[in-house]
């Protein structure tokens, strides 16, 4: 499978800044998942690379972008209004590319990325008009501190209960940022139901195991998943079982 480079409306001229990950499989999900990069690194490092390929075997049209900071090869990302503007622009150019045809659309990311995800979600009076609605959320890693600090910002928080929309996030047991408790209690102070905490045992930021750890596998019943290609391939599979018993019934209702 090789991804497709296009063109981001808005962006400089003969710019290709994102790419389309087919769904590589015979059954396909119908679903489009505008994916969006941690602050550190781009959506051509080994991780994005292998998460959108992951999703894309398993039915789901992946596309990844570069924020404008990383794109210009800065290192400090930009302003949140500058990300949330790039995000969008996104999303209609993907949206309308001549080989995504699928009828749901999600948005998520790594970190940041599904941070900003996260605030697009929540933001429905700026949703793009050239867009289709939107049908739910997946981030990995969701960053519920800020980095260096035990603090935690209420605008990492408060956002979270306005999203309307089934949203999904996957967080490593180990994750400096907020565990998957720390999100659980967060989110049980609402009634925010839409909301889905899947956690992955052992797992850090990135969702990495230490080598060491010998746990059971994500899936019920199925033997111990012990490399980290078991690890990613489990959240792969829990992110479309997620997509066919929310994201689709919702959109059928």
């Amino acid at each position: 499978m090789s991804p497709v480079a296009f063109h981001v409306e808005g962006d400089a001229a003969m710019t290709h800044g994102a790419l389309l990950y087919p769904a590589d499989t015979a059954v396909k999900q119908d679903v489009l998942f505008v994916f969006a990069h941690g602050a550190g690194a781009g959506h051509a490092s080994p991780w994005m690379v292998r998460y959108a390929r992951g999703l894309a075997e398993r039915g789901i049209d992946v596309v990844t972008f570069n924020f404008p900071y990383m794109e210009s090869g800065r290192k400090a990302p930009d302003r949140a209004p500058v990300l949330e503007d790039a995000f969008r622009r996104v999303i209609v150019s993907a949206t309308a590319h001549r080989h995504v045809h699928a009828s749901r659309l999600l948005v998520g990311g790594k970190s940041m990325g599904g941070r900003m995800a996260t605030h697009l979600a929540a933001a429905r009076e700026a949703w793009p008009a050239a867009a289709p609605a939107l049908d739910g959320v997946v981030v990995f890693g969701y960053p519920l501190n800020p980095p260096g600090g035990s603090k935690r910002s209420p605008d990492r928080v408060s956002h979270l209960l306005k999203i309307a929309v089934p949203t999904l996030i996957v967080q490593g047991t180990r994750d400096n940022f907020g565990g998957p408790d720390d999100l659980r209690a967060v989110l049980g102070t609402s009634d925010k139901s839409s909301i889905a905490v899947h956690g992955v045992e052992g797992g850090d930021h990135s969702l990495a195991r230490r080598p060491s750890t010998r746990q059971g596998s994500l899936k019920a019943g199925k033997p111990g998943g012990s490399t980290q290609q078991d690890v990613d391939g489990d959240v792969w599979d829990a992110v479309v079982a997620w997509i066919e018993s929310h994201v689709k019934v919702q959109a059928t209702l």
